[in-house]
C-alpha cells in the first residue's frame, strides 16, 4: 500500500499537470509477467486515458491494483508535465537509449563491422609464434 504522504505528492503533481479525476478513464487489465498466479489471474494492471489529451498510460509494476492505480496517475501527470516543458525525463531517455542499442544494424554497417573484426583477427594471427 502507498503511504498517505506519497498519495498527497501524486495529487499535487496531478494538480500541476492540470489532470482532474473526472478527466480520467480507468480500466483494469489482466496482469502478466513475474508475480505468479496472483498477477496472471487478476486484473491488477491499470490503464488510464486522459480524455482531453488522449494520452494513455499502462501500469502493472506491483501485484497490488490500488498501488498500480496511484503509480499510473503519477506516470500520466509526469508525462503531461514533460510534454509541456518540452523535455524528456531521464527514464524516457534511458528507454530510448536501450531501444537504439537493440536496433538491428544496416547491411552496410554490419559488413563494415565484420570486415573490422576480420582485419583484427588477421593482425592477431600474425602475432603468433612461427614454428619451424
Amino acid at each position: 500500500m502507498i503511504a498517505d504522504d506519497t498519495i498527497a505528492k501524486i495529487k499535487e503533481t496531478m494538480a500541476r499537470a492540470g489532470v482532474a479525476e473526472c478527466d480520467l478513464e480507468e480500466t483494469f487489465i489482466l496482469g502478466g509477467g513475474p508475480g505468479g498466479q496472483k498477477t496472471n489471474k487478476t486484473s491488477n494492471n491499470v490503464r488510464l486515458v486522459h480524455l482531453p489529451t488522449g494520452r494513455s498510460v499502462r501500469c502493472g509494476e506491483t501485484r497490488s491494483r490500488e498501488t498500480n492505480r496511484w503509480l499510473a496517475r503519477r506516470a500520466l501527470a509526469e508525462e503531461i508535465l514533460e510534454e509541456e516543458r518540452g523535455e524528456k525525463s531521464a527514464a524516457r531517455q534511458e528507454r530510448e537509449k536501450i531501444r537504439r542499442q537493440k536496433r538491428r544494424r544496416s547491411r552496410k554497417q554490419k559488413a563494415r563491422m565484420l570486415a573490422d573484426k576480420r582485419a583484427r583477427s588477421e593482425k592477431k594471427e600474425n602475432r603468433r609464434r612461427v614454428e619451424l
